[in-house]
């Protein structure tokens, strides 16, 4: 039986925005004839995702003729709201409303954003919106990233199905699938990465990445800044981004010619 035929379950399909968990979906619909009714695909929109990112789900949805539910994250009950590519919040807002709520940042401990603003966003939509009290969630964790799939039973309505796990695909598969279509997220493919993919200036990627969206988006940089500012913290114990823009705007272009000199070490992002 094909890994991607549907559990005897209602499913929730979780579709991050990039090229990994677009590939879960499109393998899933192929090989159940679409979706039936027990079965949802749900994309959390943190604020901070790239507008090629915002684009490339919509995209998915046309080209597929797919519904795809569009969430955030709210502060109150029952904290999460239904949008859609036109009305979904493009400058953090989801993630800025989390940060004032909590009063202090996540890190790499307390990693509240992942948790609040994807899934706790989606569980709570299946619960109140659709009714449902028990349900699998397919994430797309390949089988070359198995050090992601929890090792312990999860304590929530929902237990975790991972569709490319069990089929074997690779980072290489997903990028050979995307070479061959018709249409691709249009952010950088980096030997199967996608630096600027999730949210754009996460804490867990790599100095490398975060130095290079200072330089590259200036703009959006300054959103991380400003939440330090606000929550008078830090998302990394003694590396504020403010330093990490003003070092990147002091050294300038040579910074980046040398492949290592900025720390390259990545502990990967929180979805697929």
């Amino acid at each position: 039986m094909s890994p991607y035929i549907l559990p005897p379950h209602k499913v929730q399909i979780q579709f991050s925005g990039g090229r990994t968990s677009a590939f879960m979906l499109h393998q899933i619909l192929e090989a159940n004839g679409g979706l039936p009714d027990r079965a949802h695909v749900c994309f959390q929109n943190t604020g901070r995702e790239m507008p090629e990112t915002l684009d490339f789900v919509h995209e998915c949805g046309e080209r597929w003729g797919l519904p795809i539910v569009w969430l955030e994250y709210r502060p109150d009950d029952p904290r999460f709201a239904i949008v859609n590519h036109n009305s979904a919040s493009r400058n953090g807002e989801p993630f800025e409303m989390l940060i004032r709520k909590r009063q202090f940042l996540p890190n790499r401990v307390a990693r509240f954003c992942t948790a609040e603003l994807k899934v706790h966003c989606a569980s709570r939509y299946s619960r109140h919106a659709l009714g449902w009290d028990e349900w699998k969630s397919a994430v797309g964790i390949r089988a070359d990233e198995a050090r992601r799939i929890p090792k312990k039973p999860q304590k929530e309505r929902w237990q975790p199905w991972h569709p490319l796990y069990h089929a074997g695909v690779t980072k290489a598969d997903v990028t050979a699938f995307w070479e061959n279509q018709p249409f691709d997220l249009r952010l950088s493919n980096i030997n199967g990465r996608t630096p600027l993919g999730n949210c754009d200036g996460c804490f867990l990627k790599s100095e490398a990445n975060r130095a290079a969206l200072a330089r590259e988006h200036p703009e959006r940089f300054e959103w991380w800044v400003r939440m330090e500012q606000i929550a008078r913290g830090t998302f990394r114990p003694a590396e504020p981004y403010s330093d990490l823009a003003k070092f990147v705007s002091t050294q300038g272009d040579w910074l980046f010619d040398e492949t290592n000199y900025l720390c390259q070490a990545d502990d990967g992002e929180c979805t697929g």
